[in-house]
């Protein structure tokens, strides 16, 4: 059995391709509102698979860490290294 047609509006971005990009970016809603609602979305999607889950460990929590430091680490690397250059030019 073939599956039923699904508008573009209704697809996921995994789910669509190359050619459509365009016209399926069209459909999205780039308003303040809008986007706030693809952050809450993908808030609660990562919550309901990783931190709430029946039988569920410390592994969400840690890669939520570790994306956190990797990304604090990139905000401030120019930061970081005119530092450390600065420190190996004065000895």
């Amino acid at each position: 059995m073939a599956d039923k047609p699904v508008a573009l509006a209704q697809k996921r971005l995994m789910d669509i391709k190359l050619g459509q990009l365009p016209s399926w970016l069209g459909t999205r809603d780039f308003t303040p509102n809008g986007l706030l609602g693809s952050v809450r979305g993908g808030y609660e999607r990562y919550f309901n698979k990783y931190i709430n889950v029946k039988k569920g460990g410390i592994g969400g929590v840690a890669m939520f860490l570790a994306g956190y430091v990797a990304l604090s680490y990139l905000w401030e690397y120019d930061h970081i290294s005119k530092y450390k250059l600065s420190v190996l030019k004065n000895q």
